[in-house]
């Protein structure tokens, strides 16, 4: 494989493992929030429960996209599936999530039973899959094809990209999202620049969509163009020392008060 695609796919790899990181610890932190009602030995069969929930359909979810990935109707709905949850999730912090500590208490509650949890969970599984799939393969798309074997409609280095951008994802939430929780905690602005990334390549994928052969509306090849990608990476990263230096540090604060 050439240097500079060898490179390439070496740079997407590790942006991927760094927003799968991130995306992983507000899905644990979700799953967390889901099962602290249940009793401990509960709590534990239902993250158990959700984390095999989380490998299976994460990779049914690859699967699955690998063969529609050529689909415009498909890149288009993916686009607009990350802008919505990109834009659902800042409305959420910033507008919705300010309920009374009343209406907080109704809501413990009502919480489910044992399997009724295991029900939601999974269903948000279902949700994370997707997210975390569009988002991988929504930068890995547009990375140059090798001479692997294509697996569905996407090239075989494409796949793997995305493949161990899925499994790093997992073994993120399984062993190391305690790190990124705790992380998103200290630096809270992190969360923010996670979704406004999802979001970012979210329009990535409009781009791509845009550029489709059967549509036009945008040059072919535009959204491979050098132009266009270092636009892209420079956002990127852009975004994400705005979130990590924006971010007060929670221990700074507490110090300086």
């Amino acid at each position: 494989m050439d240097f500079s695609i060898l490179f390439e796919y070496t740079w997407v790899l590790l942006l991927l493992i760094a927003l799968e990181g991130l995306l992983a610890a507000d899905n644990a932190l979700v799953l967390a929030i889901m099962v602290k009602h249940l009793p401990e030995e509960q709590r534990k069969k239902a993250l158990f429960y959700g984390l095999t929930g989380a490998f299976i359909f994460r990779f049914a979810s690859l699967f699955v996209i690998s063969f529609l990935v050529d689909v415009w109707q498909v890149q288009a709905i993916g686009a607009a599936y990350l802008l919505f949850i990109a834009v659902n999730h800042m409305i959420r912090k910033f507008v919705v999530n300010k309920g009374t500590n009343k209406e907080k208490e109704e809501k413990e509650k009502k919480k489910a039973g044992f399997w009724g949890t295991v029900f939601k969970v999974e269903l948000a599984d279902i949700a994370f899959a997707v997210d975390s799939i569009l988002a991988a393969v929504a930068l890995a798309v547009t990375l140059p094809n090798t001479n692997l074997p294509q697996i569905g409609g996407l090239d075989g280095g494409k796949f793997m990209v995305i493949f161990a951008g899925g499994l790093i994802g997992l073994i993120i939430m399984r062993f190391a999202a305690n790190v990124f929780v705790k992380l998103l905690h200290s630096r809270p602005g992190l969360e923010v620049a996670a979704f406004l990334i999802v979001g970012w390549v979210g329009v990535k994928l409009t781009v791509y969509t845009l550029s489709h052969p059967e549509l036009g509306i945008l040059p072919y090849g535009f959204a491979k163009s050098p132009e266009w990608k270092i636009t892209f990476y420079v956002v990127l990263i852009l975004i994400a020392l705005g979130g990590w230096f924006l971010s007060k540090d929670k221990k700074e604060e507490h110090q300086t008060v």
